[in-house]
């Protein structure tokens, strides 16, 4: 095959991965947008309630402005109207050509200011003059012509399926009587253009309202968002009040509430670390007694079945023994001791330590390490408190390694943090369980080994003083489980 054609291939094959991936990273950024966007928000809440409020003020006055227009008639209801006509009508009765000009030119007038409708359209307003009993001027020949039966009334006048409103004012000077009519329908265009002066203002400002609305928000939020902010930046174990204090009326009590919990809490939890660390301290005299009475006896007798049932009850007491030494452990790791102080540490000599410390515990079982280290991976923390961590996950990786089976320890950065797996052949957690492990004295129902349920609390509780994270997987193949810690690294 030609060298050239498969590079080519190469290349176009580069190329069409290349633009499905940026595809794949546009579409999860596209995700990520819409899932915010589709979460409750509190801010948008109260937006969307404003922009509701102002709309719903905007359509009751759109309401009551077309309301008004169509049941008070527009044009027959200004009497100045009726006085201009009939005044123009009798000064110009002498000259009935002006006359007719002057009405007519009273007409356009009319025909603009009620929507620029043609004279002959059934949505016209109609003017009607008489003058000594007779018809003289008449905007369409359509409409027949109109007696009102009281002067100076509104009176609804019917004719072949059209409906007019009308009103008749009269003169007694030269009989002179002047009608107006306007069509009885629902006139939302003439009632948006008659009354603009108050509707353009409203649908102006309506989508100009947002900004300001969602500004007044965004900064009447600003003492939520200070006490978010801080309670955010809190750790788990950090139960004191909060420094800021509001002096709104709405925030205030719910910061008092809060800190009226997190001071229950912390005093109901130093109560109880209190109770544990002396059960604790006071059952390791009793134990260290009972295993140096024990071993006394199981070395004074030759009797087979006496010394079996001894070394039961020593395995018993070193199975209460580290009990009692993890809930020590997890005291520890709960609250750093006052004369505890952080330091730069060197992670990968600590793991090696403990691993040699560990290595006949691991020997007697045949189980085997696999340990490298990516040169000096340096960590700020409190020693004590790491080296508890990693005693109980390299001590958990062997009590559930299979006979024969290797751990594997790797010790490395990853960027800013440093980064520790181990990782064991056991029979590995299930996914639905891999969170709850760090809950206290929780323990896999399915698993047969002994323990205490305490080792990763212990591993969460010192990672949470320190800032770091730690995540559950299976092994490699899926077998085994494959725990990783992460933790800043040192810049000193």
């Amino acid at each position: 095959m030609n060298p050239l054609l498969v590079e080519n291939n190469a290349g176009h094959g580069a190329g069409i991965g290349a633009r499905a991936e940026r595809r794949a990273v546009i579409v999860r950024a596209l995700a990520r947008r819409w899932q915010r966007w589709v979460q409750p928000s509190l801010l948008r809440r109260l937006l969307l309630a404003q922009v509701l409020v102002v709309a719903l003020m905007w359509a009751l006055a759109i309401g009551l402005f077309v309301h008004d227009s169509n049941s008070r008639p527009e044009l027959v209801r200004y009497d100045t109207v009726y006085a201009t006509i009939i005044t123009a009508t009798q000064n110009l009765a002498a000259s009935p050509d002006r006359q007719q000009e002057t009405l007519k030119s009273f007409d356009l007038t009319l025909l603009e200011t009620s929507g620029d409708f043609s004279s002959e359209s059934d949505k016209a307003p109609v003017m009607q003059v008489w003058q000594r009993g007779k018809l003289i001027y008449s905007s369409t020949s359509s409409v027949p012509p109109i007696i009102n039966r009281v002067l100076g009334k509104v009176e609804t006048i019917r004719f072949g399926g059209r409906s007019l409103r009308a009103r008749t004012m009269a003169s007694p000077l030269l009989d002179t009587r002047v009608v107006l009519a306007e069509p009885n329908y629902f006139r939302l265009n003439f009632t948006i253009e008659n009354r603009s002066y108050y509707l353009l203002p409203l649908i102006i400002s309506l989508p100009f309202l947002v900004f300001p609305a969602w500004l007044a928000v965004l900064l009447a939020l600003r003492p939520w968002r200070q006490v978010t902010r801080e309670t955010a930046e809190r750790g788990p174990a950090d139960l004191t009040p909060l420094s800021f204090e509001p002096p709104h009326t709405e925030l205030r009590p719910m910061v008092r509430s809060i800190n009226g919990l997190l001071r229950s809490v912390r005093d109901r939890a130093a109560r109880e670390r209190g109770l544990i660390a002396d059960a604790a301290n006071e059952l390791r005299t009793p134990l260290d007694a009972m295993r140096v009475n024990v071993e006394a006896l199981k070395a004074q007798t030759h009797d087979a079945g006496q010394r079996e049932l001894m070394a039961n009850l020593l395995r018993s007491n070193d199975r209460a023994t580290r009990l009692v030494g993890q809930l020590q452990q997890l005291m520890r790791s709960d609250e750093m001791p006052q004369d505890a102080v952080p330091e730069t540490l060197a992670l990968d000599a600590l793991v090696r330590d403990r691993v040699s410390l560990v290595e006949p515990l691991a020997h007697a079982r045949g189980v085997r390490f696999d340990v490298a280290c990516e040169g000096f991976v340096p960590v700020f923390g409190e020693r004590e408190s790491l080296i508890s961590m990693l005693s109980n996950l390299i001590e958990n990786a062997i009590k559930y390694s299979p006979d024969g089976g290797t751990v594997t320890v790797r010790v490395g950065r990853d960027g800013t943090r440093a980064v520790l797996r181990v990782a064991d052949q056991g029979p590995g957690i299930p996914p639905a369980l891999r969170e709850r492990v760090f809950d206290r004295f929780f323990r896999n129902p399915d698993q047969t080994q002994s323990g205490s349920g305490l080792g990763l609390a212990i591993v969460r509780s010192v990672l949470e003083k320190h800032r770091g994270q730690v995540a559950l997987d299976a092994g490699e193949g899926g077998r085994g489980l494959l725990v990783t810690v992460w933790l800043s690294l040192s810049q000193g």
